[in-house]
Parts: structure tokens; sequence; C-alpha cells
């Protein structure tokens, strides 16, 4: 094949593969294209087949693929988005697989490292006399999996942080009020986030004043679990979070010296308590980031308030960055920023994010980028 048609070929596998958001995790985005020998003039092949990892615990990308296949493919390419397994987990072996069908050649876009996997599927295949290629289109294949793989590599999971403000760079009112500044457009959005999220957390501050619920409606592929950062566990057991702990978990981040009275009253309403014994606050957050990691998961939102997001902030937790900004004005110097904390003590000589993403929805501007440097305070 041509660079250029490995290149189409892949961008197609990650376009399948991106088909699979919510529904695989912890697992990675996969897809999968398998091509025809190419016509030896034109260098071009036809699509015999193509997957993607549609579901955790499910087929892998190159599993799904081969078995649409109906007319065989022996000397084929096979186009996938990460590095074939080669040992047994909850499926067989993709590379044995890979084998018994003939492909001819395997273009993969970058090394999964996963320790079980982690190049024993590239050797597996080269070893066989597979032909295989690596790195076609990886920097597209390493962003699309950035959760994953800092997950597999730090133990942690991606933090995604989140809110909604005007104009002039405000959360709320001076009084506090902040329902609604988006418009039903931008919050539709949030619903769609949150139903692919492992965990959405906040702070007590913002569960006391805004009473959310914190789920996905229409429900999503996932129901994520919401977090509360409260200390002294003074969550209301009428709020809507705890009410609506039997549809979604609810767990609540409290400190040694939390009401044990309170604690209790919060597990018989089906609320899980997670006692965070770290001295600052910063060090509770990675403490709990490590224990969210350990359950893998892979997605978190951060919903804020302000004080929330920024120890985020300062405590480089942050890894992208999702803002919806509302064409309203309400000034006031104590009316609420979007990240609080201590912030920098200058401004970057570079970008702080990039990859930035600018839509419109309706009245609202929806902005995405991802954290570009981890820049000390």
């Amino acid at each position: 094949m041509s660079a250029a048609a490995d290149q189409r070929y892949m961008a197609r596998a990650l376009e399948l593969a991106r088909r699979g958001a919510g529904f695989v995790e912890p697992n990675p985005l996969v897809g999968c294209v398998i091509v025809a020998d190419p016509d030896p003039v034109t260098w071009e092949g036809a699509v015999i087949a193509e997957g993607w990892h549609e579901r955790f615990g499910g087929p892998h990308a190159e599993i799904q693929a081969l078995r649409g296949a109906v007319a065989g493919v022996p000397g084929a390419t096979m186009y996938v988005t990460l590095e074939p397994c080669g040992h047994h987990g909850k499926t067989p072996p993709c590379t044995e697989a890979i084998l018994a069908a003939g492909i001819r050649r395997v273009v993969v876009a970058h090394q999964d490292p996963f320790p079980a996997v982690s190049g024993q599927g590239l050797e597996v295949l080269r070893r066989a006399g597979v032909q295989v290629e690596v790195g076609v289109l990886e920097a597209e294949a390493r962003q699309l999996n950035a959760p994953y793989l800092k997950r597999v590599q730090t133990g942690r999971p991606w933090i995604i942080a989140k809110w909604a403000m005007t104009w002039d760079g405000k959360l709320a009112t001076r009084q506090r009020h902040s329902q609604w500044i988006s418009n039903d457009q931008s919050r539709s959005i949030v619903h769609q986030l949150r139903g692919r999220m492992d965990a959405i957390l906040i702070g007590h501050g913002t569960a006391e004043a805004d009473d959310p619920r914190l789920t996905a409606r229409p429900p999503g592929p996932r129901v994520a679990t919401r977090i509360v950062l409260d200390s002294h566990a003074r969550l209301s057991l009428d709020s809507q979070l705890v009410r609506t702990a039997h549809e979604a978990p609810l767990m609540v981040a409290t400190q040694p010296f939390a009401d044990r009275q309170r604690c209790q009253d919060l597990r018989h309403r089906g609320v899980e308590i997670l006692e965070l014994t770290a001295a600052q606050p910063a060090e509770r957050l990675a403490q709990l980031l490590d224990e969210l990691g350990r359950r893998q998961m892979t997605n978190v939102l951060v919903e804020g308030g302000s004080r929330v997001l920024g120890c985020c902030w300062d405590g480089q937790f942050v890894d992208e960055v999702q803002v919806f900004l509302a064409p309203k004005l309400i000034g006031g110097a104590d009316a609420l920023t979007p990240i609080a904390g201590y912030g920098h003590g200058q401004i970057p000589a570079d970008a702080t994010l990039e990859a930035v993403h600018v839509e419109s929805l309706g009245s609202d501007l929806y902005l995405r980028a991802r954290v570009a440097a981890r820049v000390s305070p």
C-alpha cells in the first residue's frame, strides 16, 4: 500500500474506534479495517471488513472485523489503532485469530503500554512472518486513547474540568446564584458528557448551593459514581444526591474527624464513605485519584465549584478543559470565578492549552482543549 493509503485506512479505523467511547472503558478505544491485497498498478486495495471494540468484555476490534470478512482475508492487510493482544484475558489472543486468518501485513498506530501486551503482540506476529508496521497516525491514535494511556501509565484517571461561565468569567453571582448560566443546548452536551464518565466530582459547597443530581438525562452508556468532597460528612440526607443513591453510586470523601453518626446515617442510605487521611487538600485529592485508578476508572469529570477546580489545577491534575461560555455579564468583585486556589504568580510564557476546539451552541460557545504543559504555579 502507498503511505497515503495507509493513512486513509488508519483514519477510518480511528473513526470506528470512537464509536466505543463510554462502552468499552476501562479498555481502550480500538478500531480495525481489513483491506485486500493491493492492485499492483494502483497500490490500492478494497476494504474487506471493518470492526471496533463495542463493549467491555466483548470481542476486540480485530475479531469483530475478521468475523465480518465473509470472503476470507488471506494475504490482506489489517489496520488497527492499537497493538493486538497476544495474551488470554477476557477474550482469547487476537494474534492467534490474525495468524489463523492468513493476514499478510498488520499496520498498527502504536504499541499498547498495558504490561500484558506491551510489544509482545507485535513480536508474536513478526516471529510468524507477518509484516508489521507501527506508527501510522500515531499522534492521532494516542490523542484518542489519552485517558486509557494515562491510567495505564500513571494509575490515575483522565481529569476533565468543566464549567459554565459568563463573558466576564463568573461562575455565579456574589449571592452564589448560578442557575442557569448556559442554555439548553449546552446543558444537553453536559448530560452527554456525564453519560460516558466513570465519576463526577464536586465539593460540598456546590452540593449545598445547587442540590444537583449529577446524573445523565437521558442516560448514557455509563452510570457515573457521584463523588462529593466533604471533610465533615455534612451532606444533607434530604439532598437529591442522597435520595438518588439507589439509582447511581454516591461516594462522600471525608477526613478522619468526620462525625461518625453522620457517616453511619449516610451509609444506611446507600452512600459509600471514603476516608482520606492526607493533611493537605491536594494530597487528599491525589489519594482519591489513586483510589479511582485502582478501581479502573478512566474518565472523571470535575464539575466544581471554584475551590475544587482550583485544587485540581494547583495540583496539576487537570488533563482537559471543557467550558460553556454564555453571553451574559454579571460583574461583582465577590462573584465566583472558575478556578480558585493559588494559581500562577506570573503569566505562563507558553500557551497553557492546546488542541483548542470552539463550537457554537446557539447563543453559547463550547470550548474544549487539552492541558499543554505541567507548569508549577
